[in-house]
């Protein structure tokens, strides 16, 4: 399979695919860095999400990049098998803009309850650890879509099972291990991302949607990542302003036959015309008279 078509495919594929892909070549891409760079977990410590809050200043980004990186085969695996599976789910109902916000919501959610856990229990305050995995983000996606459809049935193996029961069961699991868990930094992430996607399918089914202020802050991101079209770039021209009185002066356009309502009315079809197309898509005798109309002024 060729390179182009490779990127075809990328490009062409469910939001869910692309991001098993780029979890997966991250996890490959740091694995084969650290090894030749022989510098054991330095770089991915950068990205993985700290319990200490000094630590947690200095590097803010970690908050979601952590959900990036991954401890090991089966622990990538897991994840992405179970993100596949029920992000199929979520795309029959959503978009993926949406799936898109609740994936990276949750993994936000997972590493504050993580990091505010290991800062105000008791019986971890005392400890330091380090957070990685997409686990929560995945958690988030799971009780998301149980949540809102509870009652859809799945098949496992030989039977059919509600989605309700595999939130309640997958949540339960979670609760019982982390007391004697030596991941219970883990495990409480998981709860952080469950907490958020439960909450935002009941916000959800009752008509608020708690995630669009992200849909729009990604969007004004996006549009200021994206390079503007030279048609849309604003070419420096003389000042016209609506609603002025024009001259009787003639100009080279012949506006001396045209009256001042007409010119008025001619200048602001110019404009118009600009603020739809922009001034490139203006002919040479709406310049001029553009021009003339802005020095009469």
């Amino acid at each position: 399979m060729s390179g182009t078509n490779l990127s075809y495919q990328f490009k062409t594929a469910s939001i869910v695919v692309k991001l098993i892909v780029v979890n997966v070549l991250i996890w490959i891409g740091f694995m084969l860095l650290e090894w030749i760079l022989n510098s054991g977990n330095i770089i991915t410590q950068w990205l993985s999400l700290p319990t200490d809050l000094g630590r947690l200043v200095i590097q803010p980004w970690s908050l979601l990049t952590y959900a990036f990186l991954h401890g090991g085969f089966w622990h990538i695996f897991w994840n992405m098998l179970i993100l596949y599976w029920f992000g199929q789910i979520v795309l029959n109902l959503f978009t993926e803009k949406r799936f898109l916000t609740i994936y990276l919501l949750g993994a936000l959610a997972g590493g504050v309850f993580f990091v505010v856990s290991y800062n105000l229990f008791p019986v971890l305050i005392e400890s330091t650890a380090y957070l990685v995995g997409a686990s929560a983000a995945v958690r988030a996606i799971m009780i998301f879509i149980a949540t809102y459809t509870p009652n859809t049935e799945v098949r496992i193996i030989f039977f059919n099972v509600k989605l309700w029961h595999i939130g309640v069961f997958v949540i339960l699991t979670d609760l019982i291990q982390i007391p004697s868990s030596d991941n219970a930094g883990g495990l409480l992430a998981h709860v952080g991302g469950a907490i958020f996607g439960f909450v935002y399918a009941q916000q959800l089914q009752k008509g608020n949607d708690i995630g669009i202020w992200w849909e729009r802050l990604a969007d004004k991101v996006v549009a200021l990542l994206k390079p503007r079209p030279r048609s849309e770039k604003k070419a420096k021209m003389k000042t016209v302003y609506r609603n002025k009185q024009t001259s009787n002066s003639v100009n080279r356009s012949g506006s001396n036959s045209l009256s001042k309502s007409e010119k008025q009315i001619r200048v602001d079809t110019i404009l118009d015309k600009i603020s739809k197309s922009g001034y490139d898509s203006l002919s040479k005798e709406d310049k001029d008279f553009l021009f003339k109309a802005g020095k009469d002024n």
